[in-house]
């Protein structure tokens, strides 16, 4: 039985992660400030002994001793993280550098949740991990892009100054159920949208596209780079490489829904990538890892969570 730490444990990604690694006979030790983070994502787990709720904001040290570290906490759709852009990047600057600190400390393997971000609004496409990116420093989401740029930057310099043991992975768009009804995401916005029988909004013309990875599959990749040896360190591309316009996204939750809904046209806010599309094959040599469900499949199994939950709200 492994101690394992996941930061941001009570959000989207972090539950289902919590789950997964009790599932496997870990110990697992959830913290969360629950600013997107929410109890209910976790409640189901509370009884187990195994479990433990670690209220915390990983802006401020901890002191922990744990095997394996899992940094998943900051904000991740654009509503949340433009709230308060300066905390934004103090959560991936300051958690990165709170976190690192206990893995140098106890000699924990910890892995960070990058994000296909880092790549901005790309000029190569599809993306390989060896691209650089094409990232604006001062615009309205430059408080997440850079924020997990530097995060990056800090993990390789703690493995090669301090030989700190890390994985970095890059998350390309990923659903599924525990999503914030609210957090402006496409996936989560068209389906509440559909199933309040709402017109869908488009930012854009809807040609922008996008590849969308079901938590499940994340979850298993996410779980193989943390068992790979210490001599891979990334960082690798996770998400699914089927891609899709917007607009297209739009009609099949339409379809699936059998909502009444029409689709409608905004402006596309600035910085907002024209094309995101990961290259995997990383991923499928050194982690054996690539999606399995695709987006119907998830989009279904997606649906029917926000269906349960706005009809309990």
């Amino acid at each position: 039985m492994k101690k394992i730490l996941v930061t941001g444990g009570a959000g989207f990604l972090g539950s289902h992660l919590c789950e997964a690694l009790l599932k496997q006979g870990n110990e697992v030790i959830c913290m969360d400030n629950y600013f997107t983070g929410s109890k209910s994502n976790i409640v189901h787990l509370l009884d187990n002994p195994y479990f433990e709720l670690y209220r915390h904001d990983v802006t401020m040290p901890a002191h922990v001793e744990v095997d394996e570290i899992y940094n998943l906490a900051c904000p991740a759709s654009p509503i949340h993280y433009q709230y308060d852009p300066i905390k934004t990047i103090q959560t991936s600057i300051m958690g990165a550098i709170n976190m690192l600190g206990i893995a140098k400390r106890t000699g924990a393997k910890i892995l960070q949740a990058s994000t296909s971000e880092v790549y901005g609004d790309p000029h190569v496409h599809p993306q390989p991990e060896e691209y650089w990116g094409n990232v604006n420093p001062i615009g309205i989401r430059s408080c997440y892009d850079e924020g997990k740029r530097c995060a990056e930057t800090l993990f390789f310099d703690y493995y090669r100054q301090n030989g700190v043991r890390i994985k970095v992975i890059r998350i390309f768009n990923t659903y599924g159920p525990n999503m914030h009804p609210n957090d402006g995401r496409v996936v989560s916005n068209f389906i509440v949208q559909a199933l309040k029988g709402k017109d869908i909004t488009i930012y854009g013309d809807g040609s922008q596209t996008r590849s969308f990875c079901y938590c499940d599959d994340l979850i298993r990749g996410m779980i193989a780079m943390m068992g790979t040896d210490d001599s891979i360190t990334g960082p690798i591309n996770l998400g699914n490489p089927h891609e899709f316009t917007i607009k297209q996204l739009a009609e099949l939750v339409i379809e699936l829904t059998g909502a009444p809904s029409k689709i409608i046209y905004e402006p596309l806010p600035s910085d907002d990538p024209t094309q995101r599309q990961p290259i995997i094959d990383k991923a499928k040599e050194i982690l054996g890892w690539e999606p399995t469900i695709q987006l119907r499949e998830g989009l279904i199994k997606t649906i029917e969570y926000f269906d349960k939950k706005l009809k309990s709200e």
